[in-house]
């Protein structure tokens, strides 16, 4: 059976996002370049096929330079996060932002000191409803 195709980002593509929220516009080479710096190596090929599936699935766009193109992220890293955030949500907790919260503090990830910024975001939301 055919893998079914997500509008959401894997793992690899939100590598590449990262790199071009934090670069700007780049080619290929300065992506691949990019990457092996963080220890990613990828072929070109391979480099050019995921920026292709980011610019399908909406989360960048490609402009022609010279014989080649210059890649930039299309949409924010907030709206992105987001995105995967509430998909999460909707997949995992159906829907329930106190499930996924529960299960997040549940999961005792919550590092030493978060715990007060997270009250504090709550407590903010809660005085502008």
């Amino acid at each position: 059976m055919a893998r079914r195709k997500s509008r959401t980002m894997t793992d690899v593509e939100l590598e590449f996002m990262k790199v071009l929220w934090a670069q700007g516009e780049l080619s290929t080479e300065q992506v691949q370049k990019a990457l092996r710096g963080q220890g990613r190596l990828l072929a070109d090929g391979s480099i050019r096929k995921v920026l292709s599936i980011l610019v399908a699935k909406g989360y960048a766009a490609r402009r022609a330079e010279g014989r080649g193109f210059l890649y930039r992220a299309l949409m924010p890293a907030e709206q992105a996060k987001r995105g995967m955030l509430l998909e999460l949500a909707g997949r995992a907790f159906g829907g329930s932002a106190a499930l996924m919260v529960a299960a997040l503090l549940d999961s005792r990830s919550v590092r030493e000191g978060e715990m007060e910024k997270i009250k504090r975001l709550i407590a903010k939301r809660e005085d502008k409803q």
